[in-house]
């Protein structure tokens, strides 16, 4: 027993890796449309047929000077949101339309950035053994883990796909850095490329007011919400108490 289970140790050291992960090298791209920060309204307030909001402008122009950013990218231009004017129309369905639009323009992004990391690496993508893919852009069957191995040419190549999984900026891009790590420490040889893809064409809607409650509604919303927890109270009856030992 003592040996079967030493042999069994001794493959799984020899499996692993002799350190710990290391990153090789990072690439970033952007979507092709910059917009300066001094410009954004111009462009949003138009393109969304809000214009007539001015007092929304105002509030939004106070934002934007506060945020520190200085330019926004988009995949989507005035031309492209025009020509799909239910994307601002609350009451029309247009997530199909925008996922059918990320899930192109998805993996080409990422494509951009690994193809910057590969060659900072300066090996070839196809000693890449595994791929890991996140976005919140999206869920498709096939993902866009597998149009990115196309696009990158990676053939034999272990694919994870991490969907809905948090902003690839912080939360799901922790999480496949995560799993890197592992894969990388716990497979020995391996490499790892990791690709975090957002496209904010799944999310922008047109500005609109939040109407403000009247004193009379708010008053019944204060009387509805005291009265559901005065229901939910019930009085405490020690006979109701029991007690357990374990």
């Amino acid at each position: 027993m003592a040996s079967t289970l030493a042999t069994m140790g001794e493959i799984r050291r020899l499996q692993r890796a002799d350190g710990p992960a290391t990153v090789l090298a990072i690439g970033t791209a952007n979507p092709p449309n910059c917009v300066p920060q001094d410009e954004y309204l111009d462009f949003y307030f138009p393109v969304t047929k809000s214009e007539h909001l001015t007092d929304l402008k105002h509030k939004l122009k106070i934002m934007c000077q506060n945020t520190g950013t200085e330019k926004r990218f988009f995949h989507h231009t005035e031309e492209q949101l025009n020509a799909h004017p239910h994307f601002f129309h609350r009451g029309q369905p247009s997530l199909d339309d925008r996922l059918e639009i990320a899930a192109a323009a998805a993996p080409e992004l990422a494509a951009s950035a690994a193809a910057k990391a590969i060659a900072k690496w300066g090996r070839p993508a196809t000693d890449v053994t595994h791929l890991i893919v996140s976005t919140n852009s999206g869920a498709h069957a096939p993902g866009a883990d597998l149009r990115l191995a196309s696009l990158l040419g990676l053939r034999a190549v272990q694919r994870t796909m991490l969907h809905l999984n948090g902003c690839s900026g912080c939360s799901a891009g922790s999480a496949s850095l995560r799993l890197a790590k592992d894969l990388a420490e716990n497979n020995r040889g391996a490499r790892v490329l990791v690709t975090c893809v957002e496209l904010t064409i799944v999310s922008p809607s047109a500005a609109r007011r939040t109407p403000t409650p009247t004193p009379s509604s708010a008053r019944r919303r204060l009387a509805t919400e005291q009265a559901r927890s005065s229901s939910a109270l019930t009085p405490w009856n020690p006979s109701n108490v029991r007690s357990s030992r374990w």
